[in-house]
C-alpha cells in the first residue's frame, strides 16, 4: 500500500522546535521515512512544558509524529561518522542549525554532495544562507516584525504592534521548505543532480504580506493595522452580534447586496458613501458603524442561518477546541490520533493537502528518545556489537525502558488522511 506521494523519500532531519520539525512532519505524512536525529539531551520542545500528556511535552508531540528518531552526540567522533553514514544514503536532510555548524562537523553541503550528490540539501534559518543577515539566529517574533506582518497587525494605528497568536513564520518557513524539498527531489530523481534547498522565516514573513505590499508598491507608503479587516475590500471583517462575534464575506457588489437583504437594510444601496468598493473602504470606519448596528440585534446562529440561506460567505469566530469539535474539520481528517507508548492516545493536526491516488499515512507517534536508534544503524550496516559499543561511549543515546522493547509496527491512525 502507497503510504503517500513520497513514498521511498529517505529524509534526515537534523533539527529542532518547529520549522525544521514543521518541513520534517509535512514531508513525513506525505510518505517519507523521516529519521529525526536529536541531540543527547533531546528536541528542546521536549521541555516545552506545561502543557504534558501523560509526563511527554505536547509540543513535541504535536511536531514529530509519523518519524522514526535517534538520538546521537555529535561531539563524539563515532556520533558524527554515523550520521555521514546516514547522509550518505539520505535522499533529503533538513537542517536549522547556525551557519557553520554542519561544515564544523565536516558535513556542509560542498562535503556531502562529494559522497552523495543526489542529496538534496535543505536548510532552514532566520534569515537565509545568504546577505547582511545570514549569521543571525532567527525566532518567530523577530521575523515578524522584520518581514513587516506586525506593523499590519493589530486593532488600527496609533496602538501597539501585535503578533499572530500562532508562529507563522515558522509555520510557513516548514511549509516553504517541504515545497522545496519535493522540487528538488523530483529534480534530483530525473538528473541525479542534487541541490540546496534555502529558505527562512523571514522570507516566509514576507510571503505573506502580498497584498499590503501591492498597496506599498503602488502608493509608496506602508499600509497599517485594520483589525480583521481586509486592506482592499469592504465589508470583510470580524463583526459582532448579540451572542458573540461573526465573520463577514460581503466584498463584491453581488454580494454587497445579499448582506443587505438579509439585515433588512436596503436603503444602504443608495447611500453614497457606501455604493462601491472604493466608496466603503474610504468610509470605513462610517460603514462598520452602521453594520453593526443591525448586526448586534441578533445571535450569531441565526445569521448564519440567513446568511447561508442566501449564499452570503459568512463564519462563526471558533476557538481551538470549537475548531477541533468542528464536523468539516473532522470530516476533512483534520484531527488525528495516534497511540503513544507512554502518553497513549494523542491527537494531532492532519495532513492539509488530500491526494486521491496515493493519500498520505499518519500512523506514528512521535519517537521517545533514541527510540528507533538500534534500527536505524543496523539498517546502514552497523552490527550489534558496534551499536553497543557507541552506546556504552555515549555516542548514541536511547532512553532508559527502550533498549528491550519491541519496535512498535506502524499501523493505520485513527481518522488519519
Amino acid at each position: 500500500m502507497s503510504r503517500g506521494p513520497l513514498d521511498g523519500m529517505k529524509v534526515v532531519e537534523l533539527a529542532h522546535i518547529m520549522a525544521g520539525p514543521a518541513c520534517g512532519m509535512m514531508l513525513a505524512d506525505m510518505g517519507a521515512d523521516v529519521v529525526k536525529v536529536e541531540k543527547p539531551a533531546g528536541d528542546d520542545s521536549r521541555r516545552f512544558v506545561p502543557p504534558r500528556v501523560e509526563g511527554e511535552s505536547a509540543a513535541y508531540l504535536m511536531m514529530n509524529r509519523n518519524k522514526r528518531g535517534i538520538a546521537l552526540n555529535l561531539k563524539d567522533r563515532d556520533g558524527v561518522e554515523a550520521l555521514r553514514r546516514l547522509l550518505a544514503e539520505a535522499d533529503v536532510v533538513i537542517e536549522n542549525y547556525r551557519m557553520g555548524t554542519m561544515e564544523k562537523l565536516g558535513l556542509g553541503y560542498e562535503a556531502l554532495r562529494k559522497i552523495n550528490p543526489r542529496l538534496v540539501y535543505c536548510e532552514i534559518s532566520g534569515f537565509g544562507r545568504t546577505g547582511p543577515y545570514a549569521s543571525r539566529g532567527g525566532f518567530d517574533l523577530i521575523a515578524q516584525g522584520m518581514s513587516g506582518l506586525m506593523s499590519i497587525t493589530g486593532e488600527g494605528p496609533g496602538r501597539p504592534p501585535v503578533k499572530p497568536g500562532a508562529p507563522i513564520t515558522d509555520i510557513t518557513a516548514g511549509i516553504l521548505g517541504a515545497m522545496g524539498c519535493a522540487a528538488a527531489y523530483a529534480h534530483a530523481q530525473a538528473t541525479g543532480e542534487g541541490q540546496r534547498v534555502d529558505t527562512s522565516l523571514f522570507e516566509a514573513g514576507i510571503t505573506l504580506t502580498y497584498w499590503q505590499s501591492a498597496i506599498a508598491f503602488a502608493t509608496g507608503q506602508a499600509p497599517g493595522p485594520l483589525g480583521s479587516a481586509h486592506p482592499l475590500n469592504a465589508p470583510y471583517q470580524a463583526f459582532r452580534t448579540r451572542d458573540g462575534w461573526i465573520n463577514v464575506g460581503a466584498a463584491n457588489q453581488a454580494n454587497w447586496l445579499r448582506l443587505l437583504d438579509v439585515i433588512g437594510a436596503p436603503e444602504l444601496d443608495d447611500d453614497p458613501r457606501f455604493g462601491s468598493n472604493h466608496d466603503r473602504m474610504v468610509n470605513l470606519d462610517a460603514l462598520v458603524t452602521v453594520l453593526s448596528e443591525h448586526l448586534e440585534t441578533r445571535e450569531t446562529a441565526d445569521w448564519l442561518t440567513r446568511m447561508e440561506a442566501a449564499g452570503l460567505p459568512a463564519g462563526p469566530v471558533l476557538t481551538i477546541t470549537e475548531m477541533h469539535a468542528d464536523p468539516q474539520a473532522q470530516a476533512r481528517d483534520m484531527i488525528v490520533t495516534t497511540d503513544h507508548p507512554a502518553a497513549g492516545a494523542v491527537k494531532s493536526i492532519g495532513l492539509p493537502v488530500k491526494f486521491s491516488a496515493t493519500p498520505g499515512v499518519i500512523d506514528r507517534p512521535a519517537p521517545r528518545l533514541g527510540e528507533h536508534g538500534r534500527e536505524i544503524l543496523a539498517e546502514i550496516g552497523y552490527g550489534g556489537a558496534e551499536i553497543d559499543q557507541m552506546l556504552a561511549g555515549g555516542a548514541l543515546v536511547i532512553e532508559e525502558g527502550l533498549e528491550t522493547a519491541d519496535p512498535r509496527p506502524r499501523r493505520e491512525a485513527r481518522g488519519a488522511t
